[in-house]
């Protein structure tokens, strides 16, 4: 087993039609924007984030670690499932080094959020604030994020051996 691995993740949701739906990104709520479709709450960046750290451990895929024909985890909070993949990591002999995750998304506004995103992503991940980086974007209206249809998360995670006991 090599000591250091980069894995990365991606992952789009269209808006959702249920008004009543939240907006949920790393774990934080987005007070007053549409949430996002899915079989969980939605968090394209969780779920970017939780493909990452699988992608880097060769564990697999989100789809396939947690199937969307899984009843009990209709609407389950997705940076639950990030932590779940990091004690997996964890348990295979791996710890997360770092997390660069962008968001790409024409509406709603998302910097004020930024910083929460951040804290909430490191605590998933068992990392410092300062091994996370959230970066916001739009596509300047281009193509169906441009449209304002949904919102896109691309991640890269650093993992790295953990040390024997």
């Amino acid at each position: 087993m090599s000591g250091i691995r980069l894995g990365h993740g991606l992952d789009v949701h269209a808006f959702a039609d249920a008004a009543s739906r939240p907006l949920v990104l790393c774990g934080v709520q987005v007070p007053g924007a549409p949430g996002l479709a899915g079989h969980s709450d939605g968090d394209v960046a969780a779920h970017a984030v939780a493909d990452a750290v699988l992608g880097a451990a060769a564990l697999g895929d989100l789809g396939s670690r947690f199937g969307v024909d899984d009843p009990s985890l209709a609407g389950a909070r997705s940076i639950l499932l990030v932590e779940e993949v990091v004690a997996d990591a964890r348990d295979a002999g791996w710890r997360v080094g770092n997390v660069d995750l962008t968001v790409v998304a024409q509406r709603p506004r998302l910097a004020p959020h930024r910083d929460g995103m951040r804290r909430r992503l490191a605590l998933a991940c068992r990392v410092d604030l300062t091994d996370v980086s959230v970066k916001l974007t739009s596509t300047d209206h281009l193509g169906s994020i441009g449209r304002g249809e949904g919102i896109a998360a691309w991640a890269t995670c650093v993992i790295t051996a953990v040390d024997p006991v």
